[in-house]
């Protein structure tokens, strides 16, 4: 911890954390030179580093993948740490303006008559009338007299419904005829349909924030018996983001930020922290799909339909380098057998190999490949792009001279830069965070998925804590720079297979509706 100025409890206090202090000094570090932007060289279109499928190839790898599955070999993981209160930020944020009339000319007030308008398309409604009934309240008084306030309390508070203090994972998402289901009873009855063996073993993993995890257990108690009475025997494990991959927060010059206790302000370093969570499953394929991307059922075919397709392909993908590998490392590859390996490389796993490989000795070429294919692999689907904020599939430069795809976040290109916006700006196609990954190797042994990490890929954000500016280190993203060493295809996907809920208003979407 040389170099900058620590108190004596420090270092206890670090390893308390289970950060090493030596990782703080790197990190102070890293703020202090900055993190690189990357280099976009294009985005990635369809037929260059994007792969459509046919209706019949949609078909034939549904059809591998259910073999596969019914063998046990996946698993879903479901980042769902992420706080409702986001959903609800116009309610929360604008409620005693808009409820004293002080702000009726502020665009958002239209939006926030419309919840009072619309609320009872809302699948917490009929839960949230009961709970004003049992208080001696009537919800339909309370609307024809514009009694706005006792419905919000209602609605955000603990003395109804507490919606703005949970988990996304536990907000009513969807209304049926007889009951609602948050994302996590949607994500089981997803599984159901794709991540089921044939004992009827659905395994999913759920990561949450510590604070919630009482109330996700308990929900998990409450709802399970239901799910498995169907024929669905729910194995559904829970992790907490590890307080070892928290990173530390410095001010404005670099100096480490203190909390009211005078203790060092660590903050959560982003869902990149949660390559930690998957690696401990230990998993063989694993989709990863977050928490609130999930359709109603009578939407849900063509999720199915395409999950199955980028599972089949997953396979088949494996197949092909574990027959490669084995070849190579047991030094059978002719001149011919190399061409093909490179050539598949290329056309298929869309990278491009350092200059002068392919005129160096065979020797060389079969450590180049062999290295270069025994890594974990990611199929991951890309919707058209529709202008939703977040990352987007791009060929990018490395350091070394080399070039992949990778799925790019706007915080890590410089915007500075004419040409390099024109290229982000031009993309054709956006991450919907849609993943399948085969995480074992060609003798059926699990990664270390940290190997795989760049790290140079994290970012730099600017906070605020009491009122002032800190700077904040997120690690590189987990489906960013966290499998940034991966080999990677991408398919493309219908934009039916992504729903997301970012604000309460986007349940009154469609997709979200029983009709």
């Amino acid at each position: 911890m040389t170099g900058i100025t620590f108190n004596k409890d420090d270092p206890e206090y670090i390893r308390s954390r289970g950060i090493p202090p030596d990782r703080v000094s790197e990190q102070i570090e890293i703020f202090k030179r900055g993190l690189p932007f990357i280099e976009l060289l294009k985005p990635c279109t369809v037929g260059d580093g994007i792969t459509a499928l046919d209706d019949q190839e949609i078909k034939r790898l549904g059809t591998i993948y259910e073999k596969a599955c019914l063998s046990g070999r996946a698993v879903k993981f479901v980042p769902a740490s992420g706080a409702a209160s986001r959903m609800f930020k116009l309610l929360l944020n604008k409620k005693y303006d808009y409820l004293n009339g002080s702000a009726k000319k502020d665009p958002d007030y239209e939006k926030f008559l419309m919840f009072f308008e619309e609320i009872e398309r809302f699948p917490f409604y009929e839960k949230l009338a009961s709970v004003m009934s049992r208080r001696g309240l009537d919800i339909k008084n309370a609307l024809s007299e514009k009694d706005y306030k006792t419905i919000l309390d209602h609605v955000l508070y603990p003395e109804g419904l507490n919606l703005a203090h949970l988990p996304k994972a536990l907000i009513p998402f969807h209304r049926y005829a007889d009951h609602s289901r948050t994302p996590i009873e949607e994500h089981i009855v997803e599984g159901g349909a794709y991540v089921k063996d044939a004992e009827g073993i659905v395994g999913i993993h759920f990561t949450l924030s510590p604070e919630h995890q009482n109330d996700m257990v308990k929900h998990i108690r409450d709802i399970r018996g239901k799910y498995e009475r169907s024929g669905l025997k729910c194995e559904l494990g829970i992790s907490n983001q590890k307080s070892s991959t928290d990173t530390i927060a410095v001010d404005m010059d670099n100096n480490p930020i203190r909390d009211r206790e005078g203790r060092l302000l660590f903050r959560p370093g982003g869902h990149g922290a949660l390559l930690e969570n998957l690696s401990d499953l230990k998993g063989d394929i694993v989709f990863i799909k977050n928490i609130d991307n999930v359709v109603h059922d009578r939407l849900k075919q063509t999720t199915y339909k395409y999950k199955k397709a980028l599972g089949g392909f997953l396979i088949e993908l494996q197949e092909r380098i574990f027959m490669y590998l084995k070849t190579l490392l047991r030094h059978e590859a002719d001149t011919d057998f190399i061409g093909e390996v490179f050539h598949f490389m290329e056309s298929t796993l869309s990278l491009v190999p350092p200059v002068g490989i392919k005129e160096a000795t065979k020797e060389e070429k079969i450590e180049y490949l062999s290295s270069r294919l025994n890594r974990p692999v990611r199929v991951c689907g890309m919707v058209r792009n529709v202008s939703e904020p977040g990352g987007g599939p791009f060929w990018m430069r490395h350091s070394d001279g080399t070039a992949s795809i990778q799925i790019v976040e706007s915080a890590q290109v410089d915007m500075s830069s004419k040409e390099q916006r024109a290229v982000f700006e031009s993309s054709t196609h956006f991450n919907p965070v849609d993943l399948v990954c085969g995480m074992r190797d060609h003798s059926d042994a699990p990664f270390d998925l940290e190997n795989y990490v760049d790290h140079e890929a994290g970012i730099i954000t600017t906070k605020s804590t009491d009122g002032k500016e800190l700077k904040a280190l997120e690690l590189p993203g987990l489906w960013n720079g966290s499998m940034a060493y991966w080999n990677s295809v991408f398919i493309e996907v219908p934009l039916i297979t992504f729903n997301p809920v970012k604000t309460i208003f986007d349940l009154l979407r469609k997709e979200h509706q029983p009709e």
